[in-house]
């Protein structure tokens, strides 16, 4: 069978779809993208709310991510760079702690943020040191244990974990009590030490949007769900049937695939608020932690502190929640004004919009960097791609999509 004849479907146009796609055309296929919604992006996702950008949910992009810096063109992004550092919100006081080797201001707030010991930003360093030497594989073959284990072992202070760990991880992990393996800490504390945090001008979509345009001979069909996936069939919602060679499944592949319906994935969830403001209360680019235990904000990011391509007239603020709630829409909305306002200063002039993200990220056991392509294989005709594969990260999502592309190619390959 020559590569024009070979069928090859992709179920799932984020992410890790299209890099799936973008590797597949690299090896002289061309293959069918079945997208359930409306767009491209998966939870990468942007929209624009009474003149304002909106990604769904705070997301940002990790510059050091090598499958990023192998699979996207971060310059054509125009990419707006966070500074390396965060302010500090708890306890009645604010400070703001950061990494003075990179950004020569945060030198004297950080000195006297007045957030943990002298002895904590020297481990901080030693450990930044530490991680640069060592490889992203050495990591993900280390003993798994508890992110705030890891840190009480590092020997950091109770302090410095309370006010700056805790509230920092549990905006990227989105659970608050660092229960999430010390793999994924090495990994993320890395990356930040090796580059920047950042989002493009146009939101975060523009980075599945940048992988879509680049394509020249997969056919995406939007709107089109996918109930089951046999060996060698797509089933859909509407009744009709595919017939495939090949089927990458690029998404939550629990309610497709019969023999994978009994394993039920987890998922760490959170809620994004997004507010106008007057001002802007942090006025650089620094996200803002609440480091409380009795309030539900984890984190605050002044959009508007960085260059934007659709903005209103006010500031952008969004604030993340990663506590479990039953509160409805408006007593959340309430809630969080008020704590933002006591805790952190902010006053709000309006609510714009609330994200519920329930499967925001996989919450995984045996966490891993890669895998061997051959170990995307589901069945004869079936690979499995997405960051449920192998950890929570964009960086994941797009390695995972190129695996299961060579496993597809490497298939193929052995057949002739």
């Amino acid at each position: 069978m020559s590569h024009k004849n070979h069928k090859i479907h992709i179920i799932g146009a984020g992410v890790s779809g299209l890099v799936a796609a973008k590797v597949l055309e690299e090896k002289g296929y061309s293959p069918v993208v079945i997208e359930a919604t409306d767009r491209v992006g998966g939870r990468v996702k942007t929209d624009i709310v009474e003149g304002y950008q909106l990604d769904r949910g705070f997301q940002v992009l990790l510059t050091a991510y090598p499958a990023v810096q192998k699979h996207v063109n971060t310059e054509a992004l125009d990419l707006q760079l966070f500074k390396p550092g965060a302010v500090l919100f708890g306890e009645g006081k604010k400070g703001t702690i950061g990494d003075p080797l990179r950004d020569f201001s945060l030198l004297f707030p950080t000195l006297f943020s007045g957030v943990g010991t002298m002895t904590d930003k020297l481990k901080m360093f030693k450990l930044q040191t530490f991680l640069k030497r060592k490889t992203l594989i050495e990591i993900f073959q280390e003993e798994e244990i508890p992110t705030q284990i890891y840190l009480e072992k590092k020997g950091f202070s109770k302090e410095i974990i309370e006010q700056f760990f805790r509230p920092f991880f549990a905006g990227i992990f989105l659970e608050p009590h660092l229960l999430t393996s010390s793999r994924m800490f090495e990994f993320v504390y890395k990356m930040f030490g090796e580059g920047y945090a950042a989002l493009p001008k146009s939101g975060i979509e523009a980075i599945p949007k940048q992988l879509l345009q680049n394509l020249e001979r997969t056919e995406i069909r939007c709107n089109t769900k996918v109930k089951r996936v046999k060996n060698g069939e797509l089933l859909l919602e509407n009744g009709d049937s595919i017939q495939s060679d090949s089927i990458i499944v690029a998404t939550d592949a629990g309610d497709l695939i019969p023999n994978l319906s009994g394993e039920e994935r987890k998922w760490q969830s959170c809620d994004t608020l997004y507010f106008e403001t007057k001002n802007c209360a942090i006025d650089r680019p620094l996200i803002g932690l609440v480091a409380n235990s009795d309030v539900l904000i984890n984190n605050v990011f002044f959009h508007t502190s960085l260059q934007m391509e659709t903005k209103n007239k006010g500031q952008l603020l969004s604030v993340t929640v990663v506590q479990k709630h039953d509160l409805t829409e408006e007593a959340l909305v309430a809630r969080v004004e008020k704590e933002l306002k006591a805790v952190c200063g902010i006053a709000t002039s309006r609510f714009l919009k609330r994200y519920v993200i329930p499967k925001a990220l996989p919450a995984l056991d045996n966490l891993q960097y890669e895998v061997a392509s051959s170990e995307t294989q589901l069945t004869g005709g079936v690979f499995l791609a997405g960051d449920t594969q192998l950890n929570g990260s964009l960086n994941a999502a797009m390695l995972s999509g190129e695996l299961a592309a060579f496993g597809v190619v490497e298939k193929i390959e052995g057949m002739r």
